[in-house]
């Protein structure tokens, strides 16, 4: 936004900032919390403390940089503001969307960086990895919470945690135990449960897909193209027990064997194609098909088939086979249109992470700190909140101004 721009919805900005920036107490903490917020919305290639301290006319380097980077004040319940905000404005028919992405960095000592894959940069890299979790709906977006990825490497040194300020309770996670994270924070602050969006580097993992399960929570994820289905229920059998030692636990499947989610494809039929939204360059289109199954994960393990579900599957008519596979734990009722709408919901979220990067400065804090880190993704995260409120004022009247006095 230029400086005009910002000069124009101040007072919304102001007023959109009072209540979410209020948990972090001081008057001097709120103060601060309001100018770096309004240097992460101004023009600027860079949006680290130094280049925005000198754009912003009532900046101080020294303020920010002890603001962001040294105060002691607690993103949670920052969070937890903008979360509850923001779910009333982008209601009805949202979805929760778990992703990831990586930072690019220089050096060695910037919080949780390491040689680690991100499918951001599409290549092993020294970078930092970040879980996020968004609220979608049609209308647009919200980035509810992040997790920061710590590496074993970093989960297991004293030195790089003590020089960080890692918390003692922080240990080492995987992404997909960061996704459960933030969906039961998420619940914790009382809002409503969504259908759970994510790729197959969460959806490949049983254990991901069987928690939200037991957490009774809809999803559609993708998996891989080997992953093993039950095109007809089994009917497996418990083995007689032996005369003598422990009764056998394991199921036994006799001749019965899954296929892989390629082979179900193969053998598919009625495929349709279908429209899921319009693009830059006019409607996006493909053939789809999809059928009940159940996950063949417990087989090896002589273990129950997991729960009837959708397999969705994408083989656009001009490959050689199918390029993308979806569990989609959802009612039975729903349409072959409704399950794609649902499994392409992502395609937002690449959006949200190129505005949060390339205007907002997502990954351009130079701090090394826990907190520091931390404090400038909330404050990112305030900053696309308000262009989200922005930009559907300016599309539909959203909103009539709020009173002077509104509170």
């Amino acid at each position: 936004m230029t400086d005009a721009q910002v000069e124009r919805c101040r007072k919304r900005l102001e007023q959109f900032l009072v209540d979410l920036l209020a948990p972090l107490g001081r008057s001097e903490r709120r103060h601060w919390g309001s100018v770096y917020v309004r240097g992460l919305l101004l023009d600027g290639e860079r949006k680290s403390v130094e280049p925005m301290a000198r754009r912003l006319p009532d900046g101080n380097e020294q303020a920010m940089q002890q603001f962001v980077g040294q105060s002691p004040w607690d993103w949670k319940p920052v969070w937890e503001r903008l979360a509850l905000r923001m779910v009333r404005e982008l209601e009805p028919d949202a979805i929760w969307v778990i992703d990831d992405t990586g930072f690019p960095k220089q050096g060695e000592r910037s919080v949780g960086v390491a040689r680690q894959y991100s499918g951001t940069l599409g290549k092993t890299a020294n970078c930092q990895v970040a879980v996020s979790l968004h609220e979608v709906c049609t209308e647009g977006t919200a980035v509810l919470s992040w997790r920061l990825y710590l590496p074993e490497s970093w989960a297991n040194d004293r030195q790089l945690r003590a020089e960080a300020g890692i918390p003692e309770d922080v240990k080492f996670q995987k992404k997909w135990e960061l996704a459960w994270e933030m969906i039961d924070q998420a619940r914790g602050w009382n809002l409503a449960d969504r259908i759970v969006v994510a790729d197959a580097g969460y959806g490949d993992v049983t254990a991901f897909r069987e928690g939200l399960e037991s957490r009774e929570l809809c999803y559609a994820v993708g998996v891989q193209s080997n992953t093993g289905v039950w095109m007809e229920p089994p009917r497996p059998r418990k083995l007689k027990p032996k005369q003598t030692g422990r009764p056998p636990s394991a199921l036994h499947y006799g001749k019965q064997r899954p296929v892989s989610a390629k082979e179900a494809a193969r053998q598919a039929q009625g495929w349709k194609r279908v429209r899921w939204r319009e693009g830059s360059k006019g409607w996006l289109e493909s053939r789809f098909w999809a059928g009940r199954v159940q996950p063949s994960h417990g087989f090896h393990e002589g273990r129950e088939p997991g729960k009837e579900i959708w397999l969705l599957v994408e083989w656009p008519g001009t490959t050689a086979e199918p390029t993308k596979y979806f569990f989609c734990d959802l009612p039975a009722s729903y349409s072959l249109r409704r399950l794609v709408q649902v499994a392409k919901a992502r395609w937002k979220i690449e959006q949200d992470y190129q505005q949060l990067k390339e205007e907002l400065g997502l990954d351009h804090y130079e701090g090394r700190s826990w907190s520091g880190w931390h404090h400038h993704v909330t404050l990112v995260m305030l900053a696309h909140s308000f262009l989200t409120l922005e930009t559907l004022r300016n599309k539909k009247n959203f909103w009539v101004d709020p009173a002077e006095d509104a509170s």
